[in-house]
C-alpha cells in the first residue's frame, strides 16, 4: 500500500486477496490506526508468489528494507551474544558477538550481554580459566592482577601445569552445556584423587569450586533436561505490546529478553506475535536456529513456519504451543514476565511523558514538546576528542538516533571550537536531507558553549527551535546547575525535585556517558593501533604479511623501499607509498 508520493505505507501478505484487501475498506468496525493508513493510501500493487512460504519471506525482506510505518517493527536486531573458548595449549575464555570465525567452542547465544558477563564472572571466580586476549598473555613477563586476586592461575607464567589446566578448561565446558550433575561427579573424583596424594590444598579447592557449582544449580529453573529452545511469550494491551523470549539451551535456562515491538496494525495478539516472529528469524537473522521453539499461543501458521524454517535454514524446527511438564513451566516463566516487564515499561513511560509535560509548563510551550537532543564533549587533555548527540523523545531516549563525531582539526582541548564542528556538522546534513529539527537543543556547558551553538544557529538559520545550556554548579554537585534558556541572559529556576529537572539532568548525563564511552574507545584504539594503520593499499592481509616478514612495525620503518618491494603482494610503487607515509 503505497502513499502520495509512492512511499510505502504497509505490506502484508494474503492467500484470499479479495477478502484481505478489503477488510481495510468496511464502512465500519475499523480501529484508528487502520483509519489513519486508509486515508493515506493512493496505490496498492500486488506481487504473486507461488507459495504462502515465498510469500512470508518476501514480506519479511520489503519489511526489513522500508521499514514501513504500518508494519509491526522490531527494534532491537543485534545479533545475540556468546561465551566463546578458543584452541591452543591454554585456551582463553571470552565474549563474543558476530561471526563465529575463530577457532574454538561457542557457548551460548545468551540473552544479553549482561547475562554473558555475569557468568563469565562467575567462572573467573570457580574455574580460573584466563581470559585475557592471547597478544596480551603471549607478552607477560610476571603475573597479572587477576591472579593476585586469585581469578587467574597464571598459565602465561606456567604455573599450573597443561594437564591441570586443561581439567579447568574441560569443567567450564560442562557448566556452559548445563552439564551441572556430571560435572559435580567429575569434581568429586578430582577432590578425592586429590586428598589421596595428600594434595590438601588442591581438595581443598576443588571443593570451593563443587560448592559453587551446587549453589548454581540450585539456582537454575531447570537442573536438566534437553534441548534447544526459544520461548516467547506475548502480551497485548492498552498501555503497550511486550515479547518475552526466554532462551533454553541444553535444557539449562540462560535468562531472558523482553522485547517492545512498535505495533502497526495488528489488532489481536496473534497477529502481533505472528509478525514479530517473521521478523526475528526471517528477516533480521543475527540469531541462532533453535531445535524448537514454543509459544503462549496457538497459532493458525504454526505449519508455515515450519516449512519456512525448514526450506531456509535446511534443518526441522518444532513450533508448538500446547506443551507439558518443564516446557509447559518455560512457557508460563515467560508469559509472567511479558506481563510483569508491560507494567513496567508504561510505568517507566508514563513517568517520562509526566516529566515532558511539566517541562512544557515550566517553559511555556505553545504545543509539544516532541523531540529534544544534548550535545556534549569528552577527551583527555585534547587528546581523542569525541563530541556526542544523544537524542530523547515522549518515549524517552532514542538510541538509535544517537551519533557521535570524531573532531579533528582544532586546537587540542578547545571546547568550544569541538562543540561548534559537532553542531555544525549534525545541522548541516540535517538541513541538507531535509529533515525534522528537534524542539529543543540543549548543550553541556555555560556561556561560552552558549554563545558558540548561538553563532552556529544564526549561521545555518535553524528557526523554529529553541536552545538551552546546562552549566555545572559548584563542585560540579547535582542540583546546582545553572539552567539558560534561548540566551545567556534568561535563567530558567526550577526545584531540585521538579520533573522537568529530572529530565534535563538525564538527557544531559546521558550525554555526558555517550561521550565519554566514544572518548575511550577512540584513546584506546589510538593507543593500540599500529603505524601501518591508515597507509593507502596496506589492509589487513598486507599489514599483516609485512609484520610477518620484519616481525615488527618498527622493523618495516627501518627498513628500505627495496627491501619492502621484497614482501609477497607488495609492489615497488606501494613500497614507496608505505616508506613516504613511515618517514614523512
Amino acid at each position: 500500500m503505497l502513499g502520495n508520493n509512492d512511499e510505502l505505507l504497509y505490506v502484508g501478505k494474503a492467500k484470499n486477496l479479495k477478502n484481505r484487501v478489503g477488510s481495510y475498506f468496511r464502512s465500519k468496525g475499523l480501529n484508528n490506526k487502520t483509519l489513519a493508513l486508509v486515508s493515506r493510501i493512493k496505490n496498492v500493487e500486488i506481487t504473486f508468489t507461488h507459495s504462502e512460504t515465498e510469500a512470508l519471506l518476501l514480506e519479511q525482506t520489503l519489511i526489513k528494507e522500508h521499514k514501513p510505518p504500518f508494519n509491526i517493527m522490531l527494534v532491537d536486531d543485534k545479533g545475540y551474544p556468546f561465551i566463546f573458548i578458543s584452541k591452543g595449549k591454554y585456551p582463553g575464555l571470552y565474549f563474543h558477538r558476530g561471526a563465529k570465525k575463530k577457532k574454538g567452542t561457542y557457548f551460548g547465544p545468551f540473552p544479553s550481554a549482561g547475562a554473558v558477563r555475569e557468568s563469565l564472572a562467575l567462572l573467573q571466580k570457580t574455574f580460573k580459566v584466563r581470559q585475557c586476549e592471547d597478544s596480551v598473555f603471549e607478552n607477560r613477563s610476571r603475573p597479572c592482577l587477576q591472579y593476585q586476586i586469585k581469578r587467574c592461575k597464571a598459565p602465561c607464567m606456567e604455573y599450573i601445569s597443561e594437564e591441570n589446566y586443561r581439567s579447568d578448561v574441560m569443567s567450564t565446558e560442562l557448566f556452559l552445556k548445563g552439564k551441572s550433575s556430571d560435572l559435580i561427579d567429575t569434581l568429586e573424583v578430582r577432590m578425592d584423587a586429590a586428598a589421596e596424594n595428600l594434595e590438601f590444598e588442591m581438595a581443598a579447592e576443588i571443593r570451593d569450586q563443587i560448592t559453587s557449582v551446587r549453589k548454581v544449580q540450585e539456582q537454575q529453573f531447570v537442573a536438566g533436561g534437553q534441548g534447544n529452545i526459544d520461548v516467547f511469550a506475548a502480551c497485548l494491551e492498552n498501555k503497550g505490546a511486550c515479547i518475552s523470549m526466554l532462551v533454553v539451551r541444553d535444557g539449562r535456562v540462560l535468562g531472558n529478553k523482553s522485547f517492545f515491538p512498535k505495533v502497526g496494525l495488528e489488532e489481536s495478539t496473534g497477529e502481533m506475535l505472528e509478525n514479530f516472529l517473521g521478523q526475528f528469524y526471517f528477516s533480521h537473522r543475527n540469531h541462532e536456529i533453535p531445535s524448537e521453539v514454543l509459544l503462549n499461543l496457538e497459532l493458525p501458521s504454526i505449519e508455515l513456519f515450519e516449512s519456512v524454517f525448514e526450506k531456509e535454514f535446511s534443518r526441522k524446527v518444532r513450533v508448538s504451543a500446547n506443551v507439558r511438564t518443564d516446557r509447559k513451566r518455560w512457557v508460563e516463566l515467560a508469559n509472567t514476565n511479558a506481563r510483569e516487564q508491560l507494567a513496567l515499561h508504561a510505568a517507566k513511560k508514563q513517568s517520562v511523558t509526566k516529566r515532558f509535560d511539566e517541562l512544557q509548563n515550566v517553559l511555556s510551550w505553545d504545543g509539544t514538546i516532541n523531540r529534544m537532543e544534548c550535545f556534549d564533549i569528552s577527551h583527555t587533555q585534547g587528546e581523542a576528542t569525541v563530541a556526542s548527540c544523544v537524542v530523547f523523545d515522549q518515549q524517552g531516549p532514542k538510541k538509535s538516533d544517537y551519533r557521535k563525531f570524531n573532531i579533528e582539526g582544532i586546537t587540542p582541548g578547545d571546547d568550544y571550537a569541538a562543540m561548534e564542528q559537532a553542531l555544525t556538522r549534525r545541522y548541516s546534513r540535517i538541513l541538507k536531507e531535509n529533515k525534522n529539527l528537534p524542539d529543543l537543543i540543549i548543550v553541556d556547558g555555560g556561556k561560552g558553549q552558549m554563545n558558540t551553538a548561538l553563532k552556529v544557529m544564526e549561521e545555518l538559520q535553524l528557526t523554529g527551535t529553541t536552545l538551552m545550556g546546562i552549566s555545572k554548579g559548584e563542585g560540579r554537585k547535582p542540583g546546582l546547575e545553572t539552567l539558560y534558556v534561548g540566551n545567556t541572559d534568561t535563567t530558567l529556576d526550577l526545584e531540585i525535585n521538579s520533573p522537568a529537572f529530572h529530565l534535563l539532568q538525564h538527557i544531559r548525563d546521558e550525554a555526558h556517558r555517550f561521550a565519554i564511552t566514544g572518548h575511550r574507545g577512540a584513546r584506546a584504539k589510538a593507543r593500540i593501533g599500529s603505524k601501518l594503520d591508515g597507509i593507502q593499499g596496506v589492509g589487513p592481509e598486507r599489514r599483516k604479511a609485512l609484520i610477518r616478514h620484519f616481525g615488527s612495525a618498527k622493523g618495516v620503518e627501518a627498513a628500505s623501499i627495496e627491501e619492502i618491494a621484497k614482501v609477497n603482494g607488495i609492489s615497488h610503487a606501494l613500497a614507496e607509498n608505505i616508506y613516504e607515509h613511515l618517514h614523512n
